[in-house]
């Protein structure tokens, strides 16, 4: 009986066809719903990515920041990225190399979720960031329409070779669990909701829909109740101690 692919091994297969259906529509929506978060608290800061994969965010942070590096455990992901002439290492979340108090901005979208120790990364990341400092943490919430679209259309294939979500750790958190995982030294400053009302990337497909999506996407992120229903949670915590 075969077994399954270890994390890495998972996103080395996901590497080739990764991009495929990123730079428009659904996938750029979520994408500038993060890269806002990114722009507000890392224009002209030293910025540290976890899980940059083909460096398309840290490409855009890279373009705002000081200076901008990224990490990733997948050397697959990880070429794309170095092509596109980003800075960027290798390592996992719970052990980064890097020294302590080293960035202004640690960020992390759609990468805790597939980290079993998660209060230990968190943590880990929390070390990076200096007094003062922010942390954009983004969890997979079970109350959203996006995980019962989950839970009713099964795991999706990412590979050809047969490579599924199923292959891969997934963790879905509530905003009151996530929270819990933050360390003493950081506190909570606000939440984005990502993909409140979004059903399917589907709807992306007939452009006039897809519109009326992205305005009620961006309209209802920030806000209170409706943000808490996001598909994806953006914790935005602070490192305690410091100027503002």
């Amino acid at each position: 009986m075969p077994t399954a692919p270890s994390t890495q091994t998972y996103y080395d297969r996901f590497a080739a066809g990764y991009e495929a259906e990123r730079h428009h529509g659904y996938h750029r929506l979520i994408d500038e719903l993060e890269l806002e978060l990114v722009r507000r608290y890392g224009a002209g800061k030293d910025i540290f990515e976890a899980g940059c994969g083909t460096g398309l965010l840290l490409r855009e942070a890279a373009a705002v920041a000081r200076a901008a590096l990224g990490l990733d455990l997948s050397r697959g992901m990880l070429q794309p990225a170095r092509a596109r002439g980003l800075r960027v290492v290798q390592g996992t979340l719970t052990d980064v190399p890097l020294p302590s108090a080293s960035f202004d901005l640690v960020y992390s979208m759609k990468v805790l979720a597939h980290v079993p120790p998660i209060e230990r990364a968190v943590a880990e990341l929390a070390r990076l960031v200096r007094p003062g400092g922010h942390l954009l943490l983004e969890f997979y919430n079970p109350m959203s329409l996006r995980y019962l679209a989950k839970r009713i259309g099964g795991p999706g294939r990412i590979a050809a070779d047969g490579t599924h979500e199923g292959d891969v750790y997934t963790r879905f958190d509530t905003l009151a669990r996530a929270r819990s995982y933050l360390p003493p030294d950081l506190e909570m400053v606000a939440v984005r909701g990502v993909r409140i009302f979004t059903p399917t990337s589907r709807v992306f497909a007939f452009p006039p829909l897809g519109r009326l999506f992205s305005w009620a996407e961006h309209a209802a992120c920030d806000a209170p109740l409706l943000r808490d229903f996001g598909g994806f949670l953006i914790l935005i915590a602070r490192k305690r101690g410091g100027a503002g």
